[in-house]
């Protein structure tokens, strides 16, 4: 049930009606929420219903028997045992196939003749994201960071909540947990604001992102032979405007979807694209991963303890796992690598310079900044591409030095230079714009709601192309 259909405009008008009407009713509307949820992710595919119900359950008893248990060592034993059960999971539906397909590889560079069977697997929507979620609940209380809630359904739905299940942002139990035990809470400003959100992530969706990728992005990246290498540089720079535009978009409709439904989510993304070095990038982009990662894993790792040289491997350890954490590829490994690659390069020229400037020239802030955004840029050719054939393609295709532009209509060039370039307008104007928006009375608003509508449809291809990140 994709947010961009009328489906789940549908389904939201109905469970937001009547959630309302169940909030005096604490533990009715939490469980009618977490029906609605589970309803959620059964219009993909209700088999996997099981699997959610059953990761989310083992972790929930689990940090219980951790928080009643006063020896360390019986208290480890049960978080390896909740973190195994979850990445075995995690890395059974997305990798199983992977590593078979890679070790028939080795097997035949090697002089071994074996054809086994792949196990076709069909890989759960959204198992990153919650898996992710019930793990660091585990963790947090393994950590004595907070208590083990006692209510079962409240558990469930912070991690089935729909908003938020499918691709994010990734909540945190010390965040959402506290939220579910209050009840939903809800004003005229947050309503408003929900409802700007919702829409502004429709038309970064519809309007931006699937534009870019019908109309070049998918095509250049299927057959990059068939355009000139002026033509493959702006399809880069598409994809790097439509992903943002993309997973942005559908954070904005999920922190507005919860908010109107009573409850507050984090921010995913701050202007990732003006940062000034790839440090910076990773406390933009996809704050909520970035944050999981360094966390859960960089930190659990020694982090930055431990010398300079282990800072590095940490660092180097922590984006590989993270590239390999978007899909079982090697093109994810190398994206992955190539951030890691690059951060451990900036920890390097650190230490070689030695204190750090204590103010940038404004050319030299430009400089910075264009070289962040390009490698980033570079670094998505290997995200974008389906296999790395593909990848070396698209790059062979840019060095060639081909300057037609026949397939670069104005719209494609407005659409890229909206979905980058916005992000160096003044936080004050996103700002000014909601509050004017939330000030409105109500017919007001309902018009200028129904006026983003109608560009919607207008804007909307034949068939709703799903988000990027529900393939994670």
């Amino acid at each position: 049930m994709l947010f961009n259909t009328l489906a789940y405009a549908k389904f939201f008008v109905v469970v937001f009606v009547l959630s309302w009407a169940l909030a005096r009713f604490r533990l009715a509307h939490i469980l009618f929420l977490l029906g609605a949820s589970f309803a959620f992710y059964a219009g993909w595919d209700a088999r996997f219903l099981p699997l959610l119900l059953g990761s989310a359950t083992i972790d929930y008893f689990l940090a219980r028997i951790i928080e009643n248990e006063p020896r360390p060592r019986a208290r480890k034993a049960w978080l390896v045992i909740t973190v195994v059960a979850n990445l075995g999971i995690l890395g059974f539906f997305k990798y199983a196939d992977f590593g078979i397909a890679t070790a028939t590889s080795i097997a035949h560079a090697l002089g071994f003749e074996i054809s086994p069977r792949l196990l076709g697997l069909t890989l759960p929507i959204g198992i990153s994201f919650f898996t992710f979620e019930s793990m660091s609940y585990v963790i947090d209380v393994y950590r004595k960071e907070i208590r083990a809630t006692r209510s079962y359904p409240r558990y469930l739905l912070f991690v089935a909540f729909f908003p938020h299940m499918v691709a994010g942002p990734i909540v945190r139990p010390r965040d959402m947990l506290p939220q579910l035990e209050r009840g939903p809470l809800a004003t005229s400003e947050s309503a408003s604001r929900g409802l700007f959100l919702v829409a502004l992530g429709l038309v970064k969706k519809v309007v931006l992102a699937d534009y870019l990728s019908t109309n070049l992005v998918n095509r250049v990246f299927d057959r990059p032979f068939e355009f000139s290498s002026l033509e493959t540089l702006v399809a880069v720079y598409g994809f790097a405007a439509q992903i943002y535009c993309d997973f942005s978009g559908y954070t904005d409709i999920a922190i507005g979807c919860a908010l109107l439904l009573g409850y507050e989510l984090p921010d995913n993304f701050d202007r990732p694209y003006r940062s000034l070095d790839l440090r910076e990038f990773w406390r933009r982009w996809h704050i909520s991963l970035s944050s999981w990662l360094r966390d859960y894993l960089y930190i659990s790792l020694g982090g930055s303890r431990g010398g300079f040289y282990r800072t590095c491997r940490n660092l180097m350890i922590t984006m590989l796992l993270g590239g390999l954490w978007h899909g079982a590829s090697w093109n994810f490994v190398i994206w992955g690598f190539l951030h890691g690659a690059a951060l451990v390069v900036g920890r390097i020229w650190e230490k070689l310079r030695g204190r750090p400037r204590t103010s940038i020239s404004p050319m030299g802030r430009v400089v910075r900044m264009l070289a962040t955004f390009h490698f980033v840029c570079f670094a998505w050719i290997f995200f974008r591409a389906e296999s790395f054939a593909k990848a070396m393609a698209v790059l062979r295709r840019l060095a060639e030095g081909s300057l037609h532009a026949n397939n670069l209509a104005p719209t494609l060039l407005l659409a890229i230079a909206v979905g980058i370039g916005a992000q160096w307008l003044p936080v004050s104007l996103y700002r000014n714009l909601r509050d004017v928006f939330a000030r409105l009375p109500a017919p007001a608003q309902a018009c200028v709601l129904a006026l983003v509508a109608l560009a919607l449809r207008e804007a909307m291809s034949a068939k709703p192309v799903p988000f990027i990140y529900f393939q994670f």
